[in-house]
């Protein structure tokens, strides 16, 4: 049994901050030098020939005994074993790593520790535990994976920390408030009514393609969902047949496939030697370069116009550049920052919110009861009706529970050492917030594995949103795109359902593939106008 989370004991002698992190430098140099040093003599021993059986049994021990002294000595979080340079990596599951880590946070409790590769890893599986971590300053980094960052060069949003990350932070928020992306905004209307224009062009669109048809809705829903995402983001749009935009696209598909938090190029960067690690590497890195340069070329489209209104982020990002001209915090608004910036606007509201619809669509499918009770419900397609039916509420959050976008999580960087529950955590750790866990939880959520909105409805019959429900996950870098994702989810979802009948051509593979998000396999559906 996991023991309970008891506050930490208070220490009775107080050492500097400058004390610990030596400490802590110290205690993880020396655990991976003993540790390294005894599983090179249990290899060596193991490999000499003839080796007596007690000389094979005493390297081993001298191996667990070290290993399990190092662990409590800096009183770390209880975890599994872990092989030097690789760390745990030899038994995640490259598929589906989630399903690997959440089987050890049922046998080491909700909070464990491991090693993937070199970075020192904490993997939390309790939303209270989540939520309090997420909100102290110590855990607000990003999280140290070579590719993505490597990548990235601290640069965006999701890549930053520190000045530059609370500044860009601040500036978004804004920004989608701004433009509508409020509940209080005055501009929400506006917001409204631009993601309305393009829900109306995927509904004539699968109209056009006749009174009832089998097609995946992949590339559908990707282009009239990006086609809002583009407008709001670049205040410009593509035509579907577009060889920018598809290529736009192809680079947004194949990289959330290379790029995932648990793929062994983040752990392990001297992989970035062989033959296919170059591939993947000298893919994104071009896509990069040359998703930059149309963006410059959007930029100067933007400084040209002739709009005294901020309409998009690029409107928005120049008129507060200019705007702190005259600052020190000038120096976050380079040329630079903003490409990276647009890259991480723009490709993460896409990808997360496509693969929810995506689901959505799937399980309505899949789920012909829910579907027509949605439908029956669903009177007309705006914000205000829409929250006046809390059943389709329920099931847009059930889909976001039962197939979370990013099932391991979004990981943090802890800067500085921290207490989790009874434990010390040093600075330099990862720390997984691990999502699936979290809503697959069975002592919370009754039966969850099976699809059930009814569980987000209280005796009332209103919406409610249990503790444990974190899709957008919480603290300081949380979802900060949050109401947004709301407004995209429900006006798409609710027109689908009320426009067609969505079936099944078959037997449905719901596990999905994982890369950075958790998506769902292709498939076929049958839309059917109403």
């Amino acid at each position: 049994m996991p023991q309970p989370l008891t506050a930490p004991p208070q220490g009775e002698v107080k050492v500097g901050r400058g004390y610990i992190e030596d400490s802590n430098l110290y205690c993880r140099c020396l655990t991976k030098v003993v540790l390294s040093f005894c599983f090179f003599l249990c290899v060596c021993v193991c490999h000499r020939k003839m080796a007596p059986l007690w000389s094979v049994l005493l390297s081993f021990l001298l191996f667990i005994i070290a290993y399990t002294w190092l662990r409590r000595s800096r009183n770390l979080p209880p975890g599994p074993w872990n092989l030097p340079v690789i760390g745990y990596l030899a038994w995640l599951n490259p598929q589906f790593p989630y399903l690997t880590l959440t089987s050890l946070s049922k046998k080491y409790g909700p909070i464990y520790g491991l090693y993937l590769g070199s970075i020192y890893t904490v993997v939390i599986s309790d939303a209270k535990l989540i939520k309090k971590t997420f909100n102290k300053d110590a855990s607000s980094g990003r999280a140290p994976l070579h590719l993505t960052h490597g990548i990235m060069k601290g640069f965006g949003l999701i890549c930053a920390q520190g000045d530059l990350w609370k500044d860009q932070r601040k500036f978004v928020h804004n920004t989608l408030r701004t433009l509508g992306a409020s509940k209080v905004s005055p501009n929400r209307p506006t917001m409204e009514a631009l993601i309305l224009h393009h829900v109306s062009d995927l509904v004539q669109h699968i109209k056009s393609l006749g009174e009832s048809v089998t097609l995946d809705p992949l590339d559908s829903l990707r282009h009239s969902l990006g086609s809002a995402i583009n407008q709001m983001v670049f205040g410009k749009c593509w035509s579907r047949d577009d060889a920018t935009w598809k290529w736009l696209q192809h680079l947004q598909e194949e990289g959330t496939k290379h790029i995932g938090v648990a793929g062994p190029l983040n752990f392990l960067p001297l992989l970035r030697f062989l033959p296919k690690s170059k591939q993947t590497i000298n893919f994104l890195t071009e896509g990069i370069r040359d998703t930059h340069q149309i963006y410059r070329e959007i930029i100067e489209e933007q400084k040209n116009s002739s709009n005294e209104t901020v309409s998009n982020v690029i409107q928005a990002f120049l008129a507060e550049k200019e705007k702190r001209k005259n600052e020190d915090s000038v120096k976050f608004y380079n040329d630079q920052q903003f490409h990276y910036l647009l890259a991480d606007i723009f490709g993460a509201s896409l990808d997360t919110t496509l693969t929810t619809l995506r689901w959505y669509v799937l399980y309505m499918a899949v789920h012909q009861d829910v579907q027509k009770k949605v439908r029956s419900l669903l009177n007309d397609l705006t914000l205000e009706q829409i929250a006046m039916v809390p059943y389709f509420e329920a099931t847009i959050a059930e889909v976001q529970r039962i197939r979370p976008v990013v099932p391991v999580g979004i990981p943090h960087g802890s800067v500085e050492e921290l207490e989790i529950a009874q434990y010390k955590v040093p600075p330099g750790t990862m720390i997984v917030p691990l999502q699936w866990a979290v809503h697959m939880d069975a002592n919370i959520w009754d039966e969850p594995e099976v699809f059930k909105p009814e569980r987000f409805i209280n005796e009332e019959g209103k919406f409610f949103k249990p503790e444990a429900f974190i899709p957008f996950q919480a603290g300081k870098r949380m979802c900060v795109g949050d109401e947004l994702a709301r407004m995209f989810l429900y006006l798409f979802g609710a027109a689908l359902v009320k426009n067609f009948a969505i079936s099944c051509m078959g037997e449905v593979d719901l596990t999905g593939d994982c890369g950075i998000t958790l998506t769902p396999k292709p498939h076929e559906l049958i839309f059917t106008s109403l």
